[in-house]
């Protein structure tokens, strides 16, 4: 049986735990196809000239859109656009959907969207990046096109126990305990990136959740230097699951899946004890960062789910999962 990894009262005990026994896994993911090629490749020159990757996903209206990071040769990084019929082939649009303005995106830019709908309105998390600090922003829009700032929502360098950046807020899509929760990056005084949990009464003003990061590191493993939500978990009856993103010492990027519970969001359950998706092609491997893949978009279109990676900080790529629950 599956024994529950919970946080201990000692910072430095609490982040270093063995392997989950894979073979009572509660969720386990494979890839039953990849893109061969980038679906999104960087262009010749503009905006997306140095890179095209890290996408949000979301379906609309039939069509998979895809909300990713364009990066230019000075390295100042757009919010891109792009829309499917099939999930694969693309048309991008010609112009950004957000490009930096506040004070906190200058220079940097606005980069790594994760996207969900709540009733009408779509929430767009991103960090605003600004060549000094990158800090976890929010943005709104009623059609994925037109976007509100509505600011930072986890400043840098004040959090419980994120002491560095905060990044990579990964809303889940439903009311817990009568408050909403997101699961983000934080770097701690250790000077690793760890998962940490904050929570909201009206999704604009956010909080931070725990004294400790909810996702314990493993030395040795997959995920012992850097473990970052990917895209909005899914709520299931086993619990909730989230697909995150991994880095080891050597900073090879990896994605793997956790399980938290559904009444508690704060309670890990189980987690991977390997990825399910690595980088393999000169594709993934060879770019801005070598040896990535990013992902940040999922989506489930009829019976089949996909996701939607960046590789190596340049491309962007697709695979078709399979997920299956046991409860």
């Amino acid at each position: 049986m599956l024994r529950n990894l919970l946080l201990s009262s000692c910072f430095a005990c609490s982040l270093i735990v063995p392997y989950q026994n894979a073979r009572n896994a509660p969720v386990q993911i494979t890839v039953e196809w990849s893109s061969p090629t980038p679906v999104i490749s960087p262009a010749s020159s503009g905006p997306a000239s140095a890179g095209a990757f890290n996408p949000a996903a979301i379906r609309d209206r039939g069509k998979t859109i895809l909300l990713y990071r364009e990066q230019d040769a000075a390295g100042t990084s757009r919010i891109g656009y792009a829309s499917s019929a099939d999930g694969i082939h693309f048309t991008i649009s010609d112009q950004p959907v957000l490009t930096p303005e506040a004070d906190y995106e200058k220079e940097g830019g606005v980069e790594d969207p994760r996207v969900l709908k709540i009733v009408d309105t779509y929430y767009m998390t991103y960090t605003g990046y600004n060549k000094k600090d990158a800090q976890l922003c929010l943005a709104t829009s009623t059609d994925l096109i037109h976007w509100d700032r509505k600011g930072i929502l986890l400043p840098a360098y004040k959090g419980n126990w994120n002491t560095g950046w905060t990044k990579s807020g990964a809303i889940i899509p439903q009311k817990i305990t009568g408050k909403w929760w997101m699961y983000y990056l934080g770097t701690a005084p250790d000077k690793r990136d760890y998962m940490g949990l904050a929570w909201s009464d009206d999704l604009l003003h956010w909080s931070d959740a725990t004294a400790q990061p909810v996702l314990p590191r493993r030395a040795g493993a997959f995920d012992s230097r850097v473990m970052e939500p990917g895209p909005p978990p899914i709520i299931t009856d086993a619990g909730i699951l989230l697909i995150y993103n991994a880095a080891d010492e050597n900073l090879v990027y990896t994605t793997a899946w956790a399980l938290f519970d559904k009444n508690d969001p704060s309670r890990l359950l189980a987690r991977a004890e390997v990825p399910f998706l690595r980088p393999a092609t000169d594709w993934q491997q060879v770019g801005q960062v070598p040896n990535v893949v990013f992902t940040e978009g999922l989506v489930q279109d009829k019976d089949q789910w996909w996701i939607y990676y960046g590789g190596a900080d340049k491309y962007i790529g697709a695979s078709r999962i399979r997920i299956s629950i046991f409860h």
